[in-house]
């Protein structure tokens, strides 16, 4: 990996790569984002083994890792040992992307788990490599504290900027994104190493293992399990309200939150130095009114506005309500199980994000803009090219027919 004395090669360290955002920064890695020279050397690591579907183009430069736990009860000892035995090159790496999250219904038991795991990963890879250049760490639209709903602190501050304040209290210290970007501010102080935080919104994408938060795959089963019971060309009404019908947001495909990634990584003077940046697909914002129809079109259907103080049918309890035809849909068309039906298959995500996001909350991306464009780079995409990838994608990998 480079001889001594001469700039190490670059070596990418993806902590949670099978989620949506690690899979996809694995993913164009893989395909060569930004130049097939960029980097020599794609470790990921996963939490549970790699599903068969990864749909991850086959490259020898990646190699994949399962097994390491950071919050094993050994401490970051044991950890580093484990490490230094299971990963090959390991003293090589020089960027870390970090997309490991545990949820905790507990504020305080979040915010502990998840600086824990951001600590321990981070220094891990700070003792073993010599090379670390950059560490990668997303947060989210919880920043300017969506999460608040009815009391969301920045309505009348939109479009949302990097540069608006912390939210106010209480929320502000339920909110592990602070913690994590302090204890990042405060180790990185006069080392080699720099870092960034990427902030999108919902992220649109593909996930090759069940992810709760992934919406796409909520509204993938659901759309093709509606279209086997109701017929093809059917209509569809929107699940959310008529109020969340119309309100402004900007999407945040995986593809493009995945290349600003690199992006950032690769040029540390114009993204490092704990900048946040907000990373979405368009800097136009669209509504549901806009996006409903193109979703449901990919699965043959009429996407239609909600009635009158109500909605359509939710996609967790339709699933629920027909899952003898999901499972005749699996068995017909050979398609990977348990993605209905389970635990880990819960709605509860697409009703907070369809449902009670019912304010406009749209970003500013001229700091992500004005980045990316240095390498002349900045890139848009739209509603249709996002969420019809993300379902192509399931659709390859097996998951819908």
């Amino acid at each position: 990996m480079g001889s001594s004395g001469a700039t190490p090669r670059n070596h990418a360290l993806v902590y949670g790569a099978t989620g949506i955002q690690g899979w996809a920064v694995v993913n164009q890695l893989l395909e060569g984002y930004p130049t097939k020279n960029s980097f020599e050397k794609i470790t990921a690591l996963a939490n549970r083994p790699p599903s068969e579907n990864m749909l991850w183009p086959k490259n020898d430069k990646l190699q994949i890792i399962s097994g390491i736990n950071l919050l094993n009860d050994g401490g970051q000892v044991a950890l580093e040992k484990q490490m230094k035995a299971e990963v090959p090159g390991i003293d090589t790496v020089t960027h870390v992307f970090f997309f490991a999250y545990i949820f905790k219904e507990d504020p305080t038991q979040e915010i502990t788990t998840n600086v824990t795991l951001l600590q321990r990963a981070v220094t891990a890879a700070e003792n073993l490599s010599p090379n670390l250049k950059f560490v990668l760490l997303p947060t989210g639209t919880k920043a300017y504290g969506v999460q608040c709903l009815a009391n969301f602190p920045f309505a009348s501050n939109l479009p949302l900027s990097e540069d608006l304040p912390r939210i106010p209290e209480p929320y502000q210290s339920q909110n592990f994104y602070y913690n994590q970007t302090d204890w990042l501010t405060s180790q990185s102080k006069g080392k080699e190493w720099t870092w960034c935080e990427v902030r999108p919104d919902v992220v649109v994408g593909f996930v090759p293992n069940n992810n709760v938060y992934c919406l796409a795959q909520t509204l993938a089963t659901y759309l093709s399990c509606f279209r086997e019971v109701e017929g093809s060309g059917a209509e569809c009404v929107f699940p959310g309200t008529e109020k969340s019908w119309k309100i402004l947001s900007n999407d945040s495909s995986q593809d493009v939150v995945a290349r600003f990634c690199i992006h950032a990584v690769l040029n540390p003077e114009a993204c490092g130095q704990g900048r946040a940046f907000n990373v979405a697909d368009n800097s136009r914002p669209s509504t549901w009114e806009e996006k409903w129809p193109v979703i449901c079109e990919f699965f043959g259907l009429r996407g239609i506005a909600p009635p009158k103080g109500g909605s359509g049918p939710q996609p967790g309890q339709y699933l629920v309500d027909h899952l003898p035809q999901w499972k005749g849909l699996e068995k017909k068309h050979g398609l990977t199980t348990g993605r209905v039906g389970n635990d880990r298959s819960m709605a509860g995500f697409q009703y907070f994000i369809m449902t009670m996001f019912d304010f406009d909350r749209q970003l500013d991306l001229s700091k992500q803009h004005k980045a990316w464009n240095s390498g002349g780079k900045a890139e848009e995409i739209d509603s249709k090219t996002a969420w019809w990838t993300a379902f192509e994608r399931f659709r390859a990998a097996k998951i819908i027919p």
